[in-house]
């Protein structure tokens, strides 16, 4: 049984505002329907296939630009810019998070929660341009989108320890623990030696006028013996 169209208004709003026309208008009323309005379909299954085609575009998409780039380097480029906060000022951006068809009870929703449901309507988007105009399609909205971001983003990188800590989630699985080895000098004016263990990654050390410092350092260290940040960049 085909599913009726319940909100014209709503699929002509956001046709506008991305700028394609949908053949079936009822992929794109579904890609911005969230569980809690009850309707016959919602976002999920499409969010779950615009992850996977948003991964795989902006990955060919940095293996291309950053012909350079260490593996570590890559990772962290993807990650921020497929991450939940991203996605959800992306779905802002475009003037689409008001129009999230949903239930009453999302306004009271943890604005962590928030942040997901306009995340996984911007994948089910990217999904719904996917099925319709096929990879390369969904290609040329996601470059449009994306693309300025890619090349922008290392002059707004992170700081050693989160870069990281997202850098060890993606090839260790594991988070770094910070470990105060040595305090020296008087209490005025202490010297911290702080190592940085990872899960199946030699230890880092770092020392400064604070543990914050000497963790940054520490952490410094292993990004740039791994490749995944250059010397001249530490």
């Amino acid at each position: 049984m085909v599913k009726p169209l319940r909100d014209k208004e709503l699929v002509k709003a956001v046709e506008e505002r991305i700028g394609i026309h949908f053949k079936d208008p009822r992929i794109l009323e579904e890609a911005l329907t969230h569980s809690s309005a009850r309707a016959s379909a919602d976002y999920q299954r499409l969010e779950f296939l615009g992850d996977r085609v948003l991964g795989l575009v902006i990955a060919d998409m940095l293996f291309r630009k950053f012909p350079q780039a260490s593996e570590g380097e890559l990772s962290l480029r993807l990650n921020g810019l497929v991450n939940a906060e991203v996605l959800a000022q992306m779905t802002d951006e475009l003037g689409l998070s008001s129009l999230i068809r949903k239930g009453s009870d999302v306004k009271a929703l943890a604005a962590r929660k928030q942040i997901n449901m306009r995340a996984d309507v911007m994948e089910a988007l990217i999904a719904a341009i996917y099925l319709q105009d096929g990879l390369e399609g969904a290609r040329a909205f996601i470059h449009a989108h994306w693309e300025g971001r890619a090349m922008s983003i290392g002059k707004a990188r992170a700081d050693a320890k989160t870069a990281l800590q997202e850098w060890a989630h993606q090839v260790a699985g594991d988070t770094p623990q910070y470990v105060v080895e040595d305090r020296s000098g008087p209490d005025h004016d202490p010297v911290f030696t702080v190592a940085v263990k990872i899960k199946g990654v030699a230890d880092g050390r770092g020392r400064g006028r604070s543990k914050r410092e000497a963790e940054q350092l520490a952490a410094q260290e292993v990004l740039t013996r791994e490749g995944v940040w250059k010397a001249s960049d530490a």
